[in-house]
């Protein structure tokens, strides 16, 4: 059984004692395939796997104020370079890739040929994740800035806590487009594909893993990573539509 966990952190603390167990914050947008990977790493050692989502700004800032994580995953390198004085440096490694699309509601008439289509009337809101701290949402924000529409389009964005709560804010009807990432798309049968950002605008998005330096649990943290990179895990992560780094 894994455990979902948003940090009650005496709590947290407590358990921590427990051996085969480890603290896992990720990325918000690893959601689905994680908690596959996770419990299939969790069926073949017997160790157990605390995870707890979020926005990669949020699960940085806890870690700054001594969270007990093992393993930290990141949606952008930026908030892993934030918490690099906190990390094991030499566990670091990119672990994933993904790309950023703009989506709308399953049964929605707007139209998106190019991103210039945000600026018309018919397209309201923007759904985004917070655009000066989230990894989705600075990317998205970045993108637009590159295009030169940024300025005409910022009076209709949404702001979000993070990219699930981005695509939960489409799905339901509260903004007529929002940014997310390609594997968020996937999962949901509410929203469809309105566009993909053009390769010449679209930033690198790659997902870094560590272990944190002061984890009680380095050897189940190791063996965990090398499990990310594994065949059976990898199998998960592109069914789920993420690139692999090399």
């Amino acid at each position: 059984m894994i455990l979902y966990f948003s940090f009650a952190l005496a709590a947290a603390m407590a358990m921590s004692a427990l051996a085969d167990e480890i603290f896992v914050s990720s990325a918000a947008s690893l959601t689905d395939a994680l908690k596959e990977v996770a419990a299939r790493f969790e069926k073949q050692t017997g160790t157990k796997v605390v995870l707890n989502f979020g926005a990669s700004s949020l699960l940085a800032r806890q870690i700054e104020e001594n969270a007990p994580v093992d393993v930290f995953i990141s949606a952008d390198e930026a908030q892993m370079d934030r918490v690099q004085k906190e990390i094991a440096p030499e566990s670091r490694t990119d672990l994933l890739t993904n790309k950023l699309v703009v989506i709308v509601r399953q049964d929605s008439a707007l139209h998106l040929d190019n991103l210039e289509d945000l600026v018309k009337p018919e397209c309201g809101r923007i759904a985004l994740a917070d655009s000066k701290a989230v990894p989705a949402g600075v990317y998205a924000r970045e993108v637009l800035t590159k295009a030169g529409l940024w300025e005409k389009v910022e009076a209709k964005v949404v702001p979000t806590e993070n990219v699930r709560a981005t695509l939960a804010v489409v799905e339901v009807g509260n903004a007529d487009a929002g940014f997310v990432y390609k594997t968020d798309a996937m999962t949901s049968h509410l929203v469809r594909l309105g566009l993909e950002v053009p390769p010449v605008l679209s930033p690198r998005i790659v997902y870094p893993v560590a272990i944190l330096d002061s984890s009680t649990h380095r050897d189940q943290g190791a063996r965990f990573l090398a499990y990310l990179k594994s065949p059976e895990a990898v199998e998960v992560f592109e069914r789920f539509g993420f690139g692999i780094t090399k």
